[in-house]
């Protein structure tokens, strides 16, 4: 079989460098992307001491042109993409009366626009190879929370957009799933534990004891999944939304 390639958004640390990394590790060629070139460096450096194969590129994923000319950097350089993992995500957390529409903008113009836009850029590859995965990010900020109306109506979003992929795609071949993390350990959970006024131990400790597994959640355990859906042996499993939040969400 030729080696795979992915293309993973936001993945110069967090979530996204580790799947990265778990992906490289599973014997896909992987484009590391971020917003910047040069912050997917680690990244790729950690994936080719491993063995693996990796490119850094730089992309606005809210931008059409930029997203085009990384698509079309990652096939020229690595080969044609059948696995897509939109990841990138900013926050800009506050109250309904209190949010500016630039933050509301900010926030869904990064993750649902940005999925559409690597999304629409990169089907071509899976049509064609009749053969194809999308794994969208997800939260279970989906179904509601305070401070986050913009980031929760993003992430709701991405679950509408992957279950239409799904319908709209299965022909080719190609199934779209979705992974929705709970409370999971990156740079993202400490700002915001930054702009609560408490230590992220504390913030961590605290969040552990209403998770039924009582801890909290890491990359690798996001990543694991995202390993699962854009496997060989998940091709009947599409349109699905998965929780990793250590227990169940309603």
């Amino acid at each position: 079989m030729a080696q795979r390639i992915a293309i993973v958004t936001g993945a110069a640390r967090g979530i996204g460098a580790g799947t990265a990394k778990r992906l490289a590790s599973d014997g896909m060629a992987v484009g590391v992307l971020d917003l910047n070139e040069a912050d997917g460096a680690q990244t790729v450096a950690e994936i080719e001491k491993a063995g693996g194969k990796a490119i850094a590129v730089g992309a606005d994923v809210s931008n059409a042109d930029q997203v085009q000319a990384a698509v079309d950097r990652v096939a020229a350089e690595l080969g044609e993409p059948t696995v897509l993992i939109n990841n990138a995500g900013v926050t800009r957390d506050n109250l309904l009366f209190k949010m500016s529409e630039t933050d509301w903008d900010m926030v869904l113009n990064v993750h649902l626009r940005g999925a559409f836009l690597m999304t629409r850029a990169t089907q071509k590859y899976m049509v064609s190879a009749k053969w194809g995965r999308i794994v969208n990010l997800s939260s279970v900020s989906a179904v509601g929370n305070r401070g986050q109306v913009n980031y929760s109506a993003a992430k709701a979003g991405m679950q509408g957009l992957t279950k239409t992929l799904a319908i709209e795609l299965g022909k080719f071949g190609v199934t779209a799933n979705a992974v929705a993390p709970g409370f999971i350990v990156t740079d993202m959970t400490a700002a915001t534990a930054a702009r609560l006024g408490v230590s992220f131990e504390d913030f961590q400790a605290g969040a552990a004891q209403t998770i039924p597994v009582q801890r909290v959640g890491l990359p690798e355990d996001v990543a694991n999944a995202i390993s699962f859906f854009v496997s060989e042996a998940a091709g009947f499993v599409s349109g699905q939304i998965l929780y990793i939040a250590g227990g169940p969400v309603s």
